[in-house]
């Protein structure tokens, strides 16, 4: 079933876990993701970065996921990834999504204030929900959202983008969001080291914050599961995940072609690393249940 994003992370955050919200990039993905859900009969985030536009328009993979979720036994978020582009946002509503991250963090703190505020209102009216980002969360080199920094990010080069828990407060209360991702460690893309999150900072975010605004964190993908595990301890009740998950199926389709000596079809590959894809995102969802 088609639910907004305040649906199932409000339980989330009440019962302890979180809800991993996973990029559906092509048709393989978008089933495995739901497939993973139905499978084990819990709630779900799927979503269509605006980066990956180029790599499949949101005009024909949109549809597929709104149907996707309408047709699901679990309830199913359909979510806008990092939307900085207003009319490209409007275009994922007038689809069906159910959720917009409108990613306003390049600008300067008022200005991406005003424009979420702004924006929530819209929303509102729509009971769409809303996610914002506060601060430019960094990018490696391998960064599947397109937008990569050239240079290698270690952990102290991390910390320069950390969240002020102070300034989530007041952008929460202030812009009326429904859920703000903020940077404690993690950062878009492959790491050049294991990442290390700053546990008490994201208990400092969340006392700081409403009580109806939940916590996300991006970059999830590479970081230990026991980590991510004492995030959702602290606060997080939604997980962005997914670079790890392709970076694991290119390595299987490689292995796959090999151990064939090239003799499998396109289809049969397909096929093969859907089933990849689909055990994936059932152990992301298992780990990011906590236990619950």
């Amino acid at each position: 079933m088609l639910v907004n994003m305040r649906e199932i992370l409000d339980i989330a955050e009440k019962e302890g876990y979180a809800v991993p919200c996973i990029n559906t990039p092509n048709m393989e993905t978008l089933r495995a993701v739901v497939d993973a859900a139905e499978e084990l009969n819990t709630p779900v985030i799927i979503d269509h970065a605006q980066v990956h536009d180029s790599v499949i328009p949101i005009e024909k993979i949109g549809p597929e996921m709104v149907k996707y979720a309408k047709q699901a036994k679990v309830p199913v978020c359909v979510h806008l990834d990092h939307g900085v582009d207003f009319n490209f946002v409007m275009k994922a509503i007038r689809l069906g999504f159910s959720s917009i991250m409108y990613d306003c963090s390049a600008l300067p703190f008022e200005e991406n204030m005003k424009n979420v505020k702004d924006f929530v209102r819209i929303a509102k009216e729509l009971d769409i929900t809303v996610e914002a980002e506060l601060g430019v969360m960094a990018s490696s080199a391998e960064d599947t959202h397109g937008d990569a920094e050239s240079r290698v990010l270690t952990n102290e080069d991390i910390k320069e983008y950390f969240t002020d828990p102070e300034e989530a407060g007041k952008f929460a209360r202030e812009t009326g969001c429904d859920a703000l991702a903020v940077c404690f460690g993690t950062m878009h893309g492959i790491y050049a080291e294991p990442p290390v999150l700053d546990i008490e900072r994201v208990k400092e975010i969340r006392a700081a914050m409403p009580d109806n605004c939940r916590i996300v964190m991006h970059g999830a993908s590479g970081v230990e599961f026991d980590q991510v595990q004492r995030a959702i301890d602290a606060g997080c009740s939604k997980i962005n995940y997914y670079s790890y998950m392709s970076k694991a199926a290119v390595k299987f389709a490689e292995e796959k072609i090999r151990e064939t000596e090239g003799k499998i079809g396109y289809h049969e590959l397909q096929e093969a690393v859907y089933g990849l894809m689909k055990e994936h995102a059932k152990e992301v969802l298992t780990a990011f249940r906590n236990g619950k």
